[in-house]
């Protein structure tokens, strides 16, 4: 059996430039992810970005940091 993983959509590449620029959390409650104060519209995108390893939750604050996979994915430096 084989596995493959879903393409980024136009959406996700955003949603992880949005991470790079600070603009993003991890809601506590669910996994949810919060762009500039406002609950995303797509309810499964934080989980789903989580999941592939390309964005974590910073453990003090809750900022969604991009993960190595995620910066090499949309081509920024570290931070």
């Amino acid at each position: 059996m084989s596995t493959t993983a879903a393409p980024l959509t136009n959406r996700d590449r955003a949603v992880l430039r949005a991470v790079a620029a600070g603009r993003c959390r991890i809601s506590p409650a669910g996994g949810a992810l919060v762009v500039d104060g406002l609950y995303f519209a797509d309810q499964f995108a934080g989980s789903r970005l989580t999941e592939a390893g390309l964005i974590a939750a910073a453990s003090d604050t809750g900022s969604a940091l991009l993960t190595a996979s995620g910066r090499a994915l949309i081509g920024t430096e570290a931070a």
